[in-house]
This record gives structure tokens, sequence and C-alpha cells, in this order.
């Protein structure tokens, strides 16, 4: 099963830079800290990703939603018109796609708020990416330093790694913030006879609010 975008970033959010940096010494070299840092920015591209198709998403809702509005207006007038007819029968059916329609945008309003936040956790997800990787080019800068100070006899520069712990929280708390919220919602199971129950009210709702509407109508025509 593939690793998922947010497990990746877990897991190279938590891994220690230390220990990346103890097999850079053990290894010989850097490649490991570069092969590091490419997969970090493997992780932020897909990241990119995936707030640009829960942007889109959003943008879409948007615009049904705006789309859904007109039709509700719309057959609002065709009620209204239908009554001035004498077609309650008319009246009513465009009522009742009326209300199924406005249905259908509370769902669309719980698609952009959910993309919203989506998009806000991505971007958490996206900075603290970007911490860790100038940390660890950072570490990988010190670490070549220290190898350069090491053919002429110097000290070495691998003091420096120990500064990262620091920025090593800092960018553990963002992806915290970004993480937060982020399990799912275990619903009950509720029985076959409840749900019939609860889908049995919803109808009635319906067409009480039909009902009324048309009422409505018909009272403004009559005065």
């Amino acid at each position: 099963m593939a690793e998922s975008v947010f497990a990746r970033v877990q897991r190279l959010l938590s891994a220690k830079v230390e220990d990346t940096v103890d097999r850079m010494e053990t290894a010989g070299g850097e490649g490991v800290m570069r092969e590091a840092i490419r997969e970090v920015d493997r992780a932020i591209d897909e990241l990119r990703n995936d707030h640009n198709a829960a942007m889109s998403r959003r943008l879409q809702a948007v615009r049904q939603q705006e789309m859904v509005g007109k039709k509700v207006a719309e057959l609002g007038q065709k009620a209204a018109f239908a009554v001035e007819q004498g077609r309650d029968d008319l009246a009513e059916a465009a009522l009742q796609r009326q209300v199924e329609f406005e249905g259908e945008t509370a769902k669309l309003e719980a698609v952009q708020e959910a993309s919203r936040e989506q998009e806000q956790k991505l971007d958490d997800a996206i900075t603290a990416l970007k911490t860790r990787k100038t940390q660890m080019q950072e570490v990988l800068d010190a670490f070549c330093q220290s190898q350069a100070d090491a053919m002429v006899g110097g000290d070495g520069a691998m003091q420096l790694a120990q500064k990262i712990d620091k920025k090593v929280e800092n960018a553990e708390a963002a992806f915290d913030r970004a993480m937060g919220g982020a399990g799912g919602v275990n619903f009950s199971r509720t029985d076959a006879d409840t749900i019939n129950k609860v889908a049995e009210l919803d109808g009635l709702q319906k067409s009480s609010t039909v009902a009324s509407r048309l009422a409505a109508l018909k009272a403004g025509k009559a005065a």
C-alpha cells in the first residue's frame, strides 16, 4: 500500500537529523542527506498538488452553489406564475424542486468548508517541510565544511549541527498544527428502523415546507 502524503510528512518531521548525520559519517559522504532533502522536495510537491486539488473542489462547489441559487430563484418565479394561472399542481411541483435544490446548497457549503480546512492543513504541512528542508541543508553545509576543515587539520564544524534542536522542535510543532483534527470521526451504527423513520421525517418536513410556500403564494394572490 502506498504511503500517504501525510504519513510521509510525519515520518520526515519525526526523523532525527542527528541520525542522518551519523549515517553520513558512516557512509563517508553527503549523499545520504542529499537524498533525504530530495525526498522532502518530493513530499512538498505532492502536498502542493493536493492543495491545488482541494482548492479546485472548493471553487467548483462555489460555482455550483451560484448555479443552484439562480435555479431556486427561477423556480420561485415559476411557482408564482403557476398560481396566477390557477395551476396549483404545477406550482407545487416547482416548489418541490426548489426545496430539493436548497438541500443541495447545504451540501455544497459543507464541501467548501471541508476543502477550506484541507487547504489550511496542507499549507501548514508545506511550511513545516520547508522548515525541515532548511535545517537539513544547514546540517549538510556544516558537514561539508567539517569535512573540508578535517582535510586541513581544522577542528571541524560539526558542532553547528547541535544547534538544530530548536529548528526540529519548530518544524514538529508546525506539523502538529497541520495534523490537528486530521483524525476521522467515528459514527455509531444506526439500525434500519431508525434510518427509515428519519427518512420519513425528512419527507414530512419537505412536504410541509412545500405546502406552506404554496399557501403563501395563494394568499399573496388573493390579497
